[in-house]
């Protein structure tokens, strides 16, 4: 039985080998065996029905493609039936031999079929332009408004022929260019007409006297006249029209009519300034750009009253490209006048341009007129931007590439006024009048160069050019900026060298040494430091108005957008260039900064410097005041009072000496600074005195009470006469004393009386001796500390307490 199972299964396909023994692996499997059998006999229906589905499949397919492969060989049968019929009637029809013979043949007739098309196509069209020209002549004789409409088919006409040219290939130059010259000619002829009739209509109308003859028929005339060379130039419209041409190269077209009623005004204009006329002079530009104004205004009621409204009712009757140019009547007639003027000005410019005040001048006035066109009469010839009208001055300076001479021109009247200025004899006086009474004084001088500048700025500012604005800015007014920076700072440094050691010897005289000493030598300061703080405030002032804030904000957007290149971007200079003359902000990105940054910053270091110098001239010349005061030595021998009052006694003598030196050194400084920088040098004044003091009287001598007492009325005149000068110019509690607090605190405990009689001060505080002091500060820190505090001494140390009781000769007993 094993034998003959594995005999069996040696017969049997391995799957079914690996089937049985994956299914029945124990004796307890075989108990399924039923459901094995039955599963495999559901599979095996499945597996019988799905190959019948496909045989069927496969049968439909193949009878599928034995039909199509019937059907084909049946199509080409018929083609190639066919293709032998098509070549036996072409062989017939061409009597041809073969049928490639005959097919060239065919193709031959084809092309002179279609050669016959187009020349009667080209018949054709020649005949209808010839009928439409022959039409437009018959009515232009009696009727030419009839001839328009015809005008307006041939233009339509020519216009389809011009834009079918490239796709047909240049084909019919000949058609293109008859219909082109009969359609030039016919507009020729009613342009001739229609400008006989307004001409005609507008001596009729007395134009342009005036007193106008507006009469109904002669204004419906003009009407019809005017109307009818609208109309006629309108095909050329669209093509002019700004959308289609970039904003920068437009130029706005002259109306046809316009053109017309301006030409007597333009003979007028030549008759008064051409030639000899005594209208006619190159001084005075302002004569012909003035009549050209009037002629604005004279005629601006009629404009606005007739040739407004039939612009308007142009526009209804025409289409949407064309619109744009019945806009503004009044903007169409100074189109109109502007060629005149131009005219004029291309052959002034070469007469004046060897003389620069003429050129000057003529600038100056063409600038005028061009803001007063802009903003009197609000002329823009392009509706469709926001674009200011550049001007005449922009046709000068850039078309006629004027711009480097007069700038050339500019720059020298420019330097030689400022050289005017500086020649000056009162060029170096203070000025006290022409600023605030507070307020530091200029010299004269820094006030004409900023008059100087300011001129200069209203000069360009009309331009409208960026870096024509850029040019002046840089080439003029900083450079002349710079010069007077370099007068002040060579001033500054020469009263340094003649106030050295070795100047001093130099120099010797005593002419000289009055020159640098005193109020003499301040008011040399004062002058250095004046201009330089004016000029640093004017020039913040600038960079806040509207014209150089936007100048600095266009300079900051054209860098961007260079990505940053160094190349050349407004005429010769760089991007490097224009930020070391205005600001270093403008190769960052940083929108901190203005235009005269490094200017007004190089002037406010010279500023700083020369305050600091008259900081310590002052103090310098104060303490050489008071050398005489150092060698007094009685402080010590004086009897000691029974009380120690200051009423009554006088300042030491040497004192009231030096006090008349500083009197007359801070009384000119109050009247030549303003209070801050006043405020500034008295406090300097003082901290430096009071060391000095400290250093050479206090720490050097020994004092009786009487002594001290001296001593304290000496530093209490001192600060009264500072106060005296200064009182009015100073913030309010910035009393001379507080910035000597350490030396008086000094005094305080120095002053002391040697004896009490125990009554209490009016203030409460209980009187105490020198001695009693002494004690408490000697004893330990806490206690002397304790003792400072009760006598309101804040600003010394316990040490430098005991170091100014050592002083008094009853401690050192």
């Amino acid at each position: 039985m094993t034998q003959n199972g594995a005999d069996m299964m040696g017969d049997c396909d391995p799957r079914v080998e690996d089937y049985l023994n994956d299914r029945i692996q124990t004796a307890h499997d075989l108990q399924n065996l039923d459901d094995i059998l039955q599963n495999l006999q559901e599979q095996h229906d499945l597996q019988k029905r799905q190959l019948r589905e496909a045989e069927e499949i496969l049968a439909q397919a193949s009878k599928a493609s034995t039909d199509h492969d019937e059907e084909v060989k049946k199509l080409a049968d018929a083609f190639e039936r066919q293709q032998h019929e098509i070549d036996k009637r072409l062989i017939l029809t061409t009597k041809s031999q073969t049928a490639d013979e005959a097919v060239q043949k065919f193709e031959s007739l084809m092309k002179r079929i279609t050669t016959y098309d187009v020349a009667r196509g080209y018949l054709e069209a020649m005949a209808e332009v010839n009928s439409l020209k022959d039409q437009a002549f018959s009515y232009i004789k009696n009727e030419p408004q009839l001839a328009l409409p015809v005008y307006l088919q041939l233009m339509e006409i020519h216009s389809g022929l011009q834009a079918t040219q490239p796709s047909a290939e240049g084909a019919a130059p000949h058609l293109v260019d008859t219909t082109s010259c009969i359609t030039q000619e016919l507009r020729g002829t009613l342009e001739t007409v229609f400008e006989e009739r307004l001409r005609s209509a507008l001596s009729e109308m007395k134009w342009p006297s005036n007193k106008l003859n507006l009469s109904d028929d002669v204004l419906n005339n003009w009407a019809s006249a005017f109307q009818s060379l609208l109309q006629l130039q309108e095909p050329e419209l669209p093509k002019l029209s700004p959308e289609k041409v970039s904003s920068s190269s437009w130029e706005p077209p002259i109306l046809l009519p316009i053109k017309i009623m301006v030409q007597p005004l333009g003979l007028r204009f030549k008759y008064h300034f051409t030639g000899d006329r005594p209208t006619n002079r190159l001084d005075k530009p302002e004569f012909f750009l003035s009549h050209i104004l009037s002629l604005f205004d004279t005629y601006s009621d009629f404009i606005s009253s007739y040739i407004q409204p039939s612009f308007d009712e142009r526009a209804l009757q025409t289409t949407s490209s064309v619109t744009w140019a019945y806009v503004d009547a009044m903007s169409s007639f100074i189109t109109a006048i502007l060629p005149i003027l131009q005219q004029k000005i291309i052959t002034t410019m070469p007469l004046v341009s060897d003389h620069p005040q003429l050129l000057s001048h003529f600038m100056h006035e063409l600038m005028r007129f061009d803001d007063e066109v802009r903003n009197m009469w609000n002329y823009t010839p392009n509706p469709y931007t926001g674009e200011n009208w550049k001007g005449t001055t922009w046709e000068v300076l850039v078309k006629q590439d004027w711009f480097p001479r007069w700038l050339a021109i500019e720059k020298e009247f420019a330097l030689a006024r400022y050289h005017e200025i500086i020649d000056s004899p009162d060029s170096g006086e203070l000025e006290y009048d022409s600023v605030e009474p507070n307020a530091s004084k200029p010299t004269k001088a820094a006030i004409r160069v900023n008059d100087l500048l300011e001129t200069i700025t209203d000069r360009y500012r009309p331009l409208l050019s960026f870096t024509q604005r850029l040019r002046f800015l840089i080439d003029i007014q900083i450079s002349i900026f710079d010069l007077y920076h370099i007068r002040l700072r060579e001033g500054l440094e020469a009263y340094l060298a003649m106030t050295s050691t070795i100047g001093r010897t130099v120099q010797g005289t005593a002419g000289v040494q009055a020159n640098i000493e005193g109020v003499a030598g301040l008011e040399r300061l004062c002058r250095i430091y004046g201009s330089a703080e004016y000029l640093e405030r004017k020039m913040q002032d600038w960079s806040d108005d509207t014209f150089f804030l936007e100048l600095w904000t266009e300079l900051q957007e054209r860098v961007r957008g260079r990505n940053k290149s160094d190349k050349p971007f407004a005429g010769p200079l760089t991007v490097s260039d224009v930020a070391e003359k205005t600001s270093i902000a403008v190769k960052s990105d940083d929108v901190e900064g203005a235009l005269f940054d490094e200017t007004a910053s190089a002037y406010g270091k010279l500023r700083v410097r020369s305050q600091e110098i008259i900081e310590t001239t002052v103090s310098d010349n104060f303490h050489t005041a008071l050398k005489p005061y150092l060698q007094v030595n009685s402080w010590h021998s004086v009897s000691p009072p029974t009380t120690g009052s200051l009423h009554g006694a006088a300042p030491t003598a040497e004192v009231s000496e030096a006090l008349r030196t500083l009197t007359t050194e801070l009384g000119f400084l109050s009247k030549a600074l303003s209070s801050i920088p006043l405020f500034s040098i008295t406090r300097s004044l003082l901290t430096h005195l009071q060391q000095y003091l400290w250093d050479h009287i206090l720490m050097r001598n020994s004092f009786s009470a009487t002594g001290a007492i001296q001593f304290c009325l000496d530093v209490q005149a001192i600060c009264d006469t500072v106060d005296e000068i200064i009182s009015a110019r100073v913030p309010e509690g910035a009393e001379s004393s507080k910035f000597m607090r350490r030396l008086i605190d000094g005094l305080v405990l120095l002053s002391l009386p040697n004896e009490v009689d125990g009554e209490a001060h009016k203030d409460g505080s209980v009187p105490i001796s020198i001695s009693d002091v002494e004690k408490k500060v000697f004893e330990s820190n806490e206690s002397a500390r304790s003792v400072l505090t009760m006598l309101q001494v804040r600003n010394l140390t316990e040490a430098e307490a005991r170091q100014v009781l050592q002083r008094r000769i009853e401690i050192r007993t």
